[in-house]
């Protein structure tokens, strides 16, 4: 072959195998996928104490705790009370809210005084005899600190159990420290609002049934619109959580209380809550709690699910103990953004006997309102009775957004 002829072959053969090589390399290249960084994990309040450690120093300190009150670590976590002590803080009392220092107390139960075991500390019952510090009981310490979970619903006991203590605290000219946890139900604000003349400890204050925010927003709030009695202001230091947004999903590691087993009834709460106020069961005493509802006098032809209450944990008495009750499972329910009358509406329409169905005075104060009960009752649909509550729900976003902390 002349040289020629074999010189213009190679070219062209090297010319081949380039444009291949570049045309892989350009397809390799368009299918890559862009490295996405995982979102930095939610830092409770009370594992910063680098923050709050210098504030508590030298000082006598009362903490308001229960069993959500710890620091965590990579092997699992310690109690805060248990930490402070072992970093020379002096603690000198604990107050315990509902159910409990070690959050084994019914749902409504009365807490009794008594002396930790664990630490010889003594307890002071937020639930029992008083629900307010007295001024003998705050008259040794020198700071307060807050640290307790929510789950972000009105009648959820805890922010009445802060909003007393920051009375207490303001009125006995104690500063009171709040550190901060997530909101689980803090992504959305709905619900009915409470009206004055029903206040009570299951809502203190003219706000939704769910009001999005954390406890140190809610603390600054009821600092700042002069809520808290006689409209004093307490000395309040909120330490922040870190990486948090009220967009954020939060697993809860420890239950809230004996009857929020999980994610499933946490999200489900602000809905089937309202069920405490009637004659239904919402999975008390039974594994699934706030993850079903029945009752033995409602319809046993509308459904297909039925189960039966028995005395457990957190329920030595529910309701419709050891009866059939039918009903619906919802325990695979996801993470909602609303509340919705859509389950309290059914289980009231196949209640054979409705004078069976409410509680005397038992709706009105979870609702926060006795307008509830009769738009049920008169057969209003969900959505109806949802416009009703817009103008309130509008009027308490533009209150909360003075006091929001994280974005």
């Amino acid at each position: 072959m002349p040289i020629l002829s074999i010189f213009k072959s190679t070219v062209l053969l090297l010319f081949l195998v380039f444009t291949s090589c570049k045309g892989q390399q350009k397809e390799t290249f368009s299918t890559s996928e862009p490295t996405i960084e995982a979102p930095a994990p939610i830092k409770v309040a009370a594992n910063r104490t680098e923050i709050y450690l210098p504030l508590l120093k030298e000082k006598k300190v009362g903490v308001v705790a229960n069993p959500t009150s710890v620091i965590f670590k990579e092997n699992g976590h310690t109690h805060l009370v248990d930490s402070l002590l072992s970093e020379g803080i002096d603690v000198m009392q604990v107050f315990a809210p509902e159910h409990g220092f070690r959050g084994t107390a019914d749902a409504g139960e009365h807490v009794k005084d008594g002396m930790d075991t664990q630490t010889g500390l003594p307890i002071i019952s937020l639930y029992g005899k008083n629900r307010k510090p007295s001024k003998e009981q705050l008259e040794e310490l020198d700071v307060i600190v807050f640290d307790i979970q929510d789950v972000g619903v009105r009648f959820y006991t805890f922010i009445a159990t802060l909003q007393l203590v920051m009375e207490a605290c303001a009125e006995n000219d104690i500063p009171i420290v709040v550190l901060d946890r997530p909101n689980p139900n803090g992504h959305y604000v709905d619900g009915p609002t409470m009206i004055e003349e029903h206040t009570s400890y299951l809502g203190m204050n003219t706000i939704p049934l769910v009001y999005g925010m954390t406890m140190g927003e809610y603390a600054k709030m009821l600092n700042g619109e002069g809520w808290l009695e006689n409209g004093i202001k307490v000395d309040l230091t909120v330490i922040e959580l870190e990486n948090y947004t009220h967009d954020s999903e939060y697993h809860l590691p420890i239950r809230p209380s004996p009857n929020l087993p999980n994610d499933t009834s946490i999200t489900l709460y602000p809905s089937l809550g309202l069920f405490e106020g009637t004659n239904v069961n919402a999975g008390r005493g039974t594994e699934f709690q706030f993850q079903r509802y029945g009752a033995s006098f409602m319809d046993s032809t509308a459904y297909e699910f039925s189960y039966v209450p028995e005395p457990n944990f957190g329920s030595k008495y529910p309701k419709e103990e050891s009866k059939t009750c039918y009903g619906k499972d919802l325990s695979k329910t996801q993470r909602m953004n609303e509340v919705t009358m859509e389950w309290i509406i059914d289980a009231y329409n196949n209640t054979l006997d409705k004078s069976k169905f409410f509680l005397t005075d038992g709706f009105t104060k979870h609702a926060g309102t006795p307008l509830l009960q009769k738009q049920i009752e008169q057969g209003m649909t969900n959505e109806e009775i949802k416009a009703t509550w817009q103008d309130d729900l509008e009027s308490f976003k533009k209150i909360r957004a003075k006091y929001l902390i994280y974005d």
